[in-house]
């Protein structure tokens, strides 16, 4: 072989094995986020399996400052707006239980379907509701979207007098 050929043989490798190393750090920089955003996500779960309207301040611990919020009834923009708004729920909120029946989680983001069962003084004269729902997470350090997707007649509207039985019969009519 050449000295010619013999230095770009030996290029071509040190040059293949920097790429490799490059892969080999990119993917251990994507299993870190990834451990990261599943450590976030196991947060996540174990605050919701605590949350009450005296703890909430701990929210701070999943959620960026800047968190945008959605769901059926409400968009909050804030960890502070989102502190008032949970405190505004959780006022006559007895009890409330969250089950996490499934998550999938993909870089940078997380779906989690669960049931919730609460209890509200003013609503179902303070028995149990049950409420299957869906939550999609945006991940980075912290939680900074959270959007919320459930059935509003089953967690509310079923559950005031007069309107409760018109949307029972509205959703027994769309069902045949």
């Amino acid at each position: 072989m050449t000295a010619n050929a013999e230095q770009t043989t030996r290029g071509l490798s040190s040059l293949a094995k920097s790429e490799g190393d490059n892969c080999l750090l990119q993917n251990n920089s994507l299993s870190e986020q990834v451990a990261q955003e599943k450590a976030l996500v196991d947060s996540f779960i174990n605050l919701y399996q605590e949350l009450n309207k005296d703890n909430l301040h701990l929210l701070g611990q999943v959620y960026s400052d800047d968190i945008e919020f959605s769901d059926p009834l409400h968009h909050v923009s804030g960890l502070l707006a989102l502190t008032n708004y949970f405190a505004n729920l959780y006022q006559n909120v007895a009890s409330i239980d969250f089950d996490i029946h499934q998550v999938i989680h993909q870089q940078g983001a997380a779906t989690l379907k669960w049931t919730m069962v609460f209890s509200h003084s003013k609503l179902n004269a303070g028995e149990d509701i049950t409420v299957e729902g869906v939550s999609i997470l945006g991940l980075d350090s912290k939680i900074y979207q959270h959007q919320d997707f459930f059935d509003l007649g089953t967690m509310l509207y079923e559950h005031i007098p007069l309107l409760g039985g018109l949307v029972k019969l509205v959703k027994a009519k769309a069902s045949k």
